[in-house]
């Protein structure tokens, strides 16, 4: 007999999955999906494409603004020189004035004359002309003589193109028309085109984002049939897997994706079917196989003992190879029990549902191990609360006795056995604890499994067939129950649990409900009750 040790059961899986949900929660939440992530690449794609487009803009309607502010400053510098005259002026001021007087000098327009190095400016204010600051003076007579426009920045009064013209060795000419309408016009401009980006950019997205949802649309039905393909019982059954994804379009990338993944349900539908119908077999042939071995097996038995009730005086040997025929046949007929028993349960037959009293099951079945292991310490413990369950009295009978069997083959003598009883929430749950050597790791996983016998150094008994542990799951996954296990070197526990009769379920006369009698338990006290013996 060997032990359940399935991690990926009862609460074990539970908390395995809460720590997969903790530990990915952070990950989904920074996980970027399909359609998000082409929205970002669209909206990245906009984002550069408008910037490019409003640079360029912005930068050849300046270039091109400056280019008709410098016209308008050469046809005005033009017009100065006529109004200077021949000569060196003998008024620089009023010569200044005469030009910057000349009809369609625009407003805020700079001129100066500079002689030897010193120069004479003014500027129209308000249709007067008025007499330049010395600082924006200085820097028309920087402005070089070369006829080819200058940006300046002449002091409070802001940016400005300034052209000289040298009229005569050593006289200048400067001329210059502000800068502030063209950049007034460029920064609008430029925000102009940020804004209708803006604008143009979330349009996109919200059009762009419907476009992207519904030709992803596909993806969604494949994603949605897989979750429900993956919710399906495809352990064990026969699978109706009629789950499709509905193909518009098979032509398409996403189309072809659909119709692949409907081939590859075809296949797996395919492969459950034919996996069910060999298991059926397997089934069918091991239950007809156990019930036709159960008579031969009885027959044997029964000559065997026949054989031993003969009067007349047997051999030794003779009587020693009975004996062994008769120990083997009960052997071979508890084999066969337990296989027709996982073959009816494989099946899916139904189980008794009567209301037990497993508490009157585990101190009946813990004084039947005490009698059968006198060299263990025995101890059961049981609640004040009813521990009242709905199932098959004989099924989880056996389910306690082979635990408690389990427990006795495989520790040592005077190892403590405890049989515990409780209730948690809507659950009873059943614990058998051990004090023995406990289970090597490497075993856990496969405890559960049919024909799997504990490591030898474990085990102190030869004849194990590997199917009690077997049967203790298969019987408790029968009732809506599981089964679980934890193990190290002085603690061995091995966790039952089974959803708890309603308060409103009437007692059964088959099994007599109720607690169990202090004088019938061997000791048995209220409270927290056990029974204990070598």
């Amino acid at each position: 007999m060997t032990r359940p040790g399935d991690p990926g059961h009862a609460a074990a899986s539970r908390e395995e999955a809460a720590i997969h949900e903790t530990t990915d929660a952070p990950r989904r939440r920074f996980t970027w999906t399909l359609h998000r992530r082409l929205l970002v690449i669209v909206a990245g794609l906009l984002v550069a494409v408008s910037a490019v487009v409003g640079v360029v803009s912005v930068a050849v309607f300046h270039e091109s603004s400056v280019a008709r502010l410098d016209a308008n400053l050469k046809a005005a510098s033009s017009r100065a020189d006529d109004a200077t005259g021949p000569g060196i002026p003998g008024d620089p001021g009023r010569t200044v004035g005469a030009f910057l007087s000349v009809p369609g000098q625009p407003e805020g327009t700079l001129g100066g004359i500079v002689i030897g190095g010193d120069v004479t400016a003014a500027v129209i204010d308000d249709g007067q002309i008025q007499t330049l600051a010395p600082g924006a003076a200085q820097e028309l007579a920087d402005v070089p003589p070369d006829r080819t426009a200058h940006t300046i920045e002449a002091g409070a009064l802001g940016d400005y193109r300034a052209l000289a013209v040298e009229t005569q060795p050593g006289v200048n000419i400067v001329l210059a028309l502000p800068l502030a309408e063209v950049n007034a016009s460029t920064t609008q401009l430029a925000l102009t085109i940020a804004i209708v980006a803006i604008v143009g950019l979330m349009i996109a997205l919200v059009i762009g984002s419907s476009v992207i949802r519904r030709a992803l649309s596909p993806l969604a039905q494949v994603t949605a049939t897989a979750q429900r393909v993956s919710n399906l019982p495809l352990d064990r059954g026969d699978v109706a897997l009629a789950e499709r994804v509905r193909v518009d379009d098979e032509g398409t990338e996403v189309g072809r994706l659909g119709t692949a993944f409907n081939r590859m349900l075809g296949h797996v539908a395919s492969a459950l079917s034919a996996r069910e119908q060999s298991e059926q077999k397997v089934r069918r042939f091991v239950a007809d196989a156990s019930h036709e071995l159960r008579t031969p097996l009885a027959s044997i038995r029964g000559y065997a003992e026949l054989t031993r009730l003969h009067g007349g005086e047997l051999p030794p040997d003779v009587t020693h190879a009975i004996g062994r025929i008769e120990s083997e046949s009960v052997r071979m007929t508890e084999l066969v029990e337990d296989l027709l028993l996982l073959a009816r349960l494989d099946e899916g037959r139904e189980l008794a549902a009567r209301p037990v009293d497993l508490g009157r099951v585990v101190v009946e079945a813990v004084g039947d191990a005490q009698a059968a292991g006198p060299d263990h310490d025995w101890e059961v413990r049981l609640p004040d609360a009813a521990t009242v369950v709905v199932g098959d009295e004989p099924r989880l009978r056996q389910v306690v006795t082979n635990l408690l069997a389990n427990a006795r083959v495989h520790t040592p003598d005077g190892t403590s056995v405890v049989a515990s009883l409780a209730r948690d929430g809507s659950d009873v749950v059943l614990t058998v604890e051990d004090d023995g050597p406990g289970i090597p790791p490497e075993l856990v996983g496969s405890l559960f499994e049919r024909f799997v016998r504990g490591d030898s150094s474990r085990s102190r008994r030869a004849g194990s067939t590997g199917l009690g542990l077997a049967i203790v799951q298969a019987v408790v996954g029968a009732h809506h129950g599981d089964v679980s296990v934890s193990s190290e070197p002085g603690a061995t526990r091995f966790t039952v649990r089974l959803p708890a009769a309603s308060a409103e379920e009437p007692a059964s006369a088959d099994n007599e409900l109720g607690r169990v009698p202090a004088d019938e338990a061997d000791g048995v006290d209220a409270g927290e009750r056990s029974v204990a013996g070598r």
